[in-house]
């Protein structure tokens, strides 16, 4: 990840007018609007929680995302870390590969020393805070032995989160002709990390999800690494929207900047105000004279968090203990019961353009059809509380739905049993039986004699 210190210190310059938008699917100019003053070459905002698309333009289109790549060096870690097979104590001892790609200045790193041992924590703080390019190769070297190994984990771990649109090549995001021939062994000299907005915006969901620690490093916004030893190293956050930076904004925590030549200037943020947290991505920021820059990524953002926080909130679309009118039991076969009610289980709450009325979305009952014998009865016993279907609301998804399909079962809760019913015992239902076949008979017998006159 290139960065140079003029760079590094820039504020933002005069605004622009007007935003180029690419031509993916998900392009709408009614939003055209939603990023003012910058321009970019993808971007995508979306609620953390449930994974609901607020904005997306260009956002299936496989780019550039420099250090962006270190989220699934985290993700990696992290899991490594949780199951076990990694610690925060443990030591790496540093190669000649990390050695000497640490000693350039020109790229993000903190020195390390050769053949000298690391913590796995400081290691990974300076790579979560400071984006250090050979820190975050020696811990894919510590989770896979190699980072070539490491690389094959990444691809891995990315089909089996549902990722579309990506091609991971290292671990760090550098280009690979960047990395002193020490490129990831099974990859070429020139190749490039690629993920579209939305894979890039679905690697963040997980990571946030699954591992909600990362924020408390993201979060730092200066740290000393190796206090007190000939390296000590100020470490000032990338992410310049943190408190205390120059482009701080309220409730900014993370996630990972990026930035090369091939890339221009990339950034995943998430930020959470009154409870609702935000994920955005924006690719190759840049001016309306098309030059990338710190303001442009962070302006970017900081226009697409404005919209999501001042036009979305959270809203319950559905209470629970929710019933459909005319549906509120459903019949049931051989019970001491002829009936059982049903209804919702947990309230369904989504994120909603500010004026959408939450009482013009109409659930839909779905019903679990194998539970139900050929009458569309239950068959007895029940137990209360038992799952007999799903009340859904599809047209809560918005303009833009979800990251994938799976998460639209945000917009689903359980349908349960409100009583238990026994079942009934061999007289009650021989009776009814015999009585079923008597009132069978004397229907029978109305019809023929009806049929007589």
């Amino acid at each position: 990840m290139f960065k140079t210190n003029v760079l590094r210190k820039a504020t933002a310059g005069a605004l622009a007018l007007g935003l180029f938008f690419g031509s993916g699917a998900f392009t709408h100019e009614a939003k055209a609007n939603v990023i003012q003053n910058w321009q970019v070459d993808a971007a995508i905002l979306l609620e953390a929680e449930t994974g609901k698309v607020l904005f997306a333009d260009n956002a299936d289109t496989q780019l550039g995302v420099a250090s962006m790549t270190k989220m699934m060096t985290e993700y990696l870690l992290l899991e490594a870390i949780a199951n076990g097979e990694v610690s925060w104590d443990d030591q790496y001892t540093v190669t000649d590969k990390t050695y000497e790609i640490s000693q350039d200045t020109s790229l993000s790193n903190v020195p390390l020393r050769n053949g000298e041992q690391y913590s796995i924590q400081e290691l990974y703080e300076s790579m979560v805070i400071y984006s250090a390019n050979a820190s975050t190769i020696a811990l894919a070297e510590t989770v896979a032995g190699s980072e070539g190994e490491f690389v094959k984990l990444m691809n891995e771990k990315a089909a089996e989160l549902g990722l579309d649109d990506y091609n991971f090549v290292n671990s760090s995001g550098l280009n690979n002709s960047d990395m002193k021939g020490y490129h990831p062994e099974g990859t070429g000299a020139d190749e490039e990390n690629l993920m579209s907005a939305r894979a890039t915006a679905k690697l963040a969901y997980h990571l946030l999800n699954d591992f909600p620690e990362v924020l408390e490093t993201s979060s730092i916004p200066k740290k000393i690494f190796r206090e007190g030893t000939d390296d000590a190293t100020e470490m000032e956050n990338w992410n310049f929207m943190l408190p205390t930076l120059v482009f701080e904004y309220e409730g900014a925590d993370g996630i990972k900047t990026g930035t090369t030549d091939f890339a221009g200037y990339t950034f995943t943020g998430t930020a959470e105000r009154d409870d609702m947290r935000l994920i955005s991505v924006v690719m190759n920021a840049t001016n309306e004279n098309g030059v990338g820059s710190y303001a442009a990524r962070f302006g970017a953002t900081a226009e697409l968090f404005d919209y999501g926080f001042g036009n979305f909130s959270m809203q319950e679309i559905l209470p629970a203990n929710y019933t459909v009118e005319g549906q509120e039991t459903l019949p049931v076969d051989k019970g001491t019961e002829d009936t059982v009610g049903i209804e919702s289980m947990e309230p369904v709450q989504v994120i909603l353009e500010n004026g959408q009325d939450p009482a013009t979305f109409t659930p839909e009952l779905m019903l679990d059809e194998s539970l139900l014998n050929e009458d569309g009865e239950l068959t007895a016993p029940i137990e209360e509380g038992a799952q007999v279907g799903t009340l859904s609301h599809a047209s809560a998804a918005g303009e833009y739905g979800f990251l994938d399909e799976s998460m639209a079962s945000s917009l689903e809760t359980e349908v349960v049993t409100t009583e238990a019913v026994e079942k009934a015992n061999w007289f009650v239902l021989s009776m009814r039986a015999v009585g079923g076949f008597f009132g069978g008979l004397w229907d029978t017998i109305v019809t023929t004699v009806k049929g007589w006159f």
